[in-house]
């Protein structure tokens, strides 16, 4: 979020923001003022304070790009008079099931999906969609509460965990690689488009700890079955709706070729998608997010130069790293195409890596050539480890 804010104030624009918590130094310099709010979860507080702390001034347009505040920001640019994405047309990037139905409508490939506000829903919902099935939340963001259930005994087993959860949706489990599509978006109309590859899947690589998860953009989007996944990508905005800004999409290729529809959402990609993506053109998509969302133009070049692999790894062990087995035969083969590196080093202590996929620090490798990006990203995975005690 610093570095939108960052976007947005080298476009010209000034900046207001709003948070629950301090600005820091870094992100404060962007900021030409700053509300801090109790908490941001509580919608209506939220909104009460805004409009009391402008005051009647005028502004040109509220953005968020957190999931959770996406429909807040769109009821305040109604309520300021605003133009942009109306609360119901946000909605339905935020309501996974109400997405579902506007997509199909259009005729596009979703998984069969239910609504479910009780473990009585759940049970007729599954009964409906057969096993396997994934259980989420309907308005969660990536892979937190989502579970696959094999059986009705599995099931059984995850009501526990779903009891915080106010509604949730039960779908068809979609067999295949999947992927990402990511675009700006100027009228719904994709001025930037990229696809990313999950290797494994993000319910596998978010449920396993041994797993170190891996994110690979592909350079060559013209192979027919990228080609489909763009397609539908871009017919999903077109049915949901889209405005101006940056989505994020993920879709799956199944065995037998179709490409099927999984999710959108009406905000940039976490997990750095953004700076993946920025790593395959050259570009600065913060930059150039901001000047869609207030210019509705787009200067940055499109072209696709390299394969970028974001390669989290996840240290064995438990407390504080110990050492990076495999780091010095990384760099003595790969230095050139090496471009981050936020491993954690000896001393530092283990992150929650049920908390955030960023894990205990990741790499990230380009290569114009997919097969070399590939043999990187392997070498990551497989003989580089961290180790902890």
């Amino acid at each position: 979020m610093r570095q939108f804010t960052r976007g947005l104030a080298e476009v010209g624009v000034e900046v207001l923001g709003v948070g629950d918590g301090a600005p820091d130094p870094e992100l404060k310099r962007w900021l030409h003022g700053y509300l801090e709010v109790p908490s941001l979860m509580n919608e209506p507080d939220t909104a009460h304070r805004v409009l009391q702390w402008l005051g009647g001034r005028s502004v040109d347009n509220v953005l968020a790009n957190w999931e959770p505040l996406v429909i807040l920001a769109a009821r305040l640019r109604e309520r300021l008079g605003i133009p942009g994405m109306s609360v119901d047309t946000v909605r339905g990037f935020r309501d996974k099931q109400i997405m579902k139905e506007r997509v199909a409508a259009a005729g596009l490939r979703v998984p069969k999906a239910r609504r479910v506000r009780s473990v009585a829903e759940m049970w007729a919902a599954l009964e409906y969609i057969g096993y396997p099935a994934i259980v989420k939340p309907i308005s969660g963001a990536g892979s937190a509460d989502t579970y696959k259930v094999m059986s009705a005994a599995e099931a059984e087993q995850v009501v526990p965990h779903l009891r915080h959860v106010e509604e949730a949706i039960a779908e068809e489990f979609i067999q295949g690689a999947e992927y990402t599509y990511d675009t700006a978006s100027i009228g719904g109309t994709p001025a930037y488009e990229s696809v990313t590859r999950y290797l494994p899947n993000a319910l596998e690589m978010r449920s396993n700890e041994w797993i170190s998860p891996v994110m690979i953009s592909v350079r060559d989007m013209s192979q027919p079955h990228i080609q489909a996944g763009v397609q539908l990508g871009r017919a999903a905005l077109k049915a949901l709706g889209m405005g101006d800004g940056m989505t994020h999409m993920e879709w799956f290729h199944t065995p037998s070729g179709e490409v099927v529809f999984g999710e959108v959402a009406c905000r940039p990609g976490g997990a750095c998608v953004v700076d993946q993506m920025n790593y395959t053109s050259d570009i600065d998509l913060f930059r150039e997010w901001a000047r869609v969302v207030t210019q509705r133009r787009f200067e940055a070049s499109t072209e696709r130069k390299y394969n970028v692999g974001i390669i989290f790894k996840r240290a064995r062990g438990r407390g504080h790293i110990t050492r990076l087995v495999g780091i010095r035969e990384l760099y003595e083969r790969y230095r050139p195409h090496i471009v981050e590196d936020t491993l954690l080093r000896p001393g530092q202590p283990r992150r929650d890596w049920k908390a955030t996929l960023l894990s205990d620090g990741y790499l990230v490798v380009r290569h114009p050539d997919w097969n070399r990006a590939v043999e990187m990203t392997n070498f990551a995975v497989n003989d580089l480890y961290l180790e902890a005690r």
